[in-house]
């Protein structure tokens, strides 16, 4: 095992540092991405595309990976100087630009797992779903619980994020936050925390984005990155409908 991942050992075996450093990886977005996409390469995926349209503002420095010196940035480029800071040899690949209906197709080739970390504002998330199903590409989504972490994996023959919206709504991330949480309360465990952000969310006068804090971006990362290692070396993983939640509470 090279140097730089010499502290990776009994976690990681040599075969398999090797294994997930070529692996292609697709993120979908650039915000809690951001997190997700260090983590990754401190781990050891050396081969990361990053596909994202809008600049850096204040308000996302609060859980996103940036400095007060990227504001008014691209993402793409303030996220790609910091990878590289980390590995100049990394192989990592930014789009300036939003995913679209037109262009999905053309950015999911030859990439073997993504990361979903795009808005609910259009129908652009869910398409990218279903094309990377078509061509047998897992999709992790990653939220931002403020106090902790939700990941699902939609795999190529499972179901989609549109199998728990009912049929009045359109899915969005609350929807998947409501569903972990009756989910959780109907086998026992349930998450009172998580039921009473939503709440309190809903009951804002003013339509905003959901709050997310510091803290679950880096659970989400630590989770994600996990689960990307487990795909990549073929070790077993949960499957949409079932998912990932873990917090500090």
């Amino acid at each position: 095992m090279e140097k730089r991942y010499s502290r990776n050992r009994i976690y990681v075996s040599d075969e398999e540092q090797e294994i997930i450093k070529g692996y292609p990886i697709l993120l979908g977005g650039s915000g809690i991405s951001s997190v997700i996409a260090e983590c990754a390469l401190r781990l050891g995926f050396e081969n990361i595309t990053i596909i994202a349209g809008d600049q850096v503002e204040l308000s996302n420095l609060n859980r996103e990976n940036y400095t007060e010196n990227d504001i008014s940035k691209d993402k793409t480029e303030a996220l790609y100087n910091r990878l590289k800071s980390i590995n100049k040899n990394a192989n990592i690949n930014a789009h300036n630009s939003f995913l679209t209906p037109e262009n999905i197709e053309t950015y999911i080739q030859g990439h073997k797992i993504a990361i979903n970390a795009l808005d609910f504002s259009s129908e652009v998330p869910l398409l990218f779903d279903k094309a990377c199903q078509e061509q047998n590409i897992p999709v992790l989504h990653p939220y931002n619980l403020g106090w902790g972490g939700l990941v699902t994996v939609i795999t190529p023959n499972g179901l989609s994020l549109n199998s728990i919206a009912k049929n009045d709504e359109k899915f969005n991330e609350v929807v998947m936050v409501e569903y972990a949480s009756s989910y959780m309360k109907f086998w026992g465990d349930p998450q009172k925390w998580i039921h009473e952000i939503i709440e309190k969310y809903k009951n804002e006068q003013e339509v905003l984005s959901p709050p997310q804090l510091s803290i679950a971006s880096w659970v989400v990362a630590a989770m994600c990155t996990h689960i990307l290692y487990n795909i990549a070396t073929n070790k077993e993983i949960k499957k949409f409908p079932e998912f990932y939640l873990s917090s500090i509470l």
